[in-house]
């Protein structure tokens, strides 16, 4: 998830741009980060390689933003069950069902997102969930906003706080601006899917989808129950793989149904 695989040989679409990922030039792993702060990471069941500061917090697994009040509260004492490529939930998902969860995008950023956000929103409201989503011009439990300039990731949310989805994705003009609409789609699902609660379905091997070297977390105790009635193989379609290349669509598959039922 954290590197730029760059072979100028072969044509530009199987470049793979890691999700939300760090690129070399722009993040430096572990740079001016606590042992205290890793440690809470860690504690979460978090990865803490290549954990970057963030204008919100901590930047974990790529795209994952941790707050200095995530690392502070107490967590669901649940251990993660390690196996291949499944759904996960975090300990923290919204509460108050049935709800309607508003989005608005920035008005700084281009229609293009817009456009892609309506199309991530109606993904979502077609599967009939508890959780429904709705854009909206003003306020929004979510806003979708620029990242700062140089940002290192693709985009960013985090996990939901007190019953509430994270407040909000941050996007990466420099890439999205020119990406595929379908892949913008899903990257913001993606995001989405974070700021409700849901992991990375990869992430105990995010060689899976972002090649490199295979990358087992193990039981740190928390952050990853896996949802009863998805696979325990691999799950290549998933909206909530770790990393995707421009051009690649991820509408929710039959697995990600199964998962966003069960929990919403």
């Amino acid at each position: 998830m954290r590197k730029l695989i760059q072979i100028a040989a072969l044509p530009v679409f199987i470049f793979v741009l890691l999700f939300s990922c760090k690129k070399d030039s722009k993040q430096t792993a572990n740079q001016d980060i606590s042992q205290d702060v890793l440690n809470g990471i860690h504690n979460m069941g978090l990865s803490t390689q290549n954990v970057a500061k963030h204008p919100e917090g901590y930047l974990v697994e790529g795209d994952i933003v941790i707050t200095q009040e995530d690392l502070t509260n107490s967590h669901e004492q649940q251990l993660m069950r390690i196996a291949e490529v499944e759904q996960y939930r975090t300990t923290n998902t919204v509460t108050g069902l049935p709800r309607n969860i508003t989005i608005r995008v920035s008005s700084s950023l281009p229609s293009s997102y817009v456009t892609a956000t309506n199309a991530a929103i109606a993904r979502y409201n077609a599967l009939g969930l508890r959780i429904t989503f709705s854009r909206v011009t003003s306020g929004g439990n979510i806003v979708i906003s620029a990242a700062p300039s140089g940002a290192g990731y693709l985009a960013s949310s985090g996990f939901p706080s007190g019953g509430n989805p994270y407040g909000s994705v941050l996007v990466n003009r420099s890439y999205l601006d020119t990406w595929n609409a379908n892949t913008v789609t899903s990257i913001i699902a993606h995001e989405v899917g974070h700021a409700i609660g849901f992991r990375h379905t990869d992430y105990m091997n995010r060689a899976y989808s972002c090649g490199g070297t295979p990358v087992n977390e193990g039981s740190a105790g928390v952050g990853a129950i896996h949802i009863p009635g998805t696979p325990t193989g691999p799950d290549a379609g998933s909206w909530m793989l770790a990393c995707i290349g421009n051009g690649v669509n991820r509408p929710f598959n039959a697995n990600d149904q199964i998962a966003l039922n069960y929990v919403y």
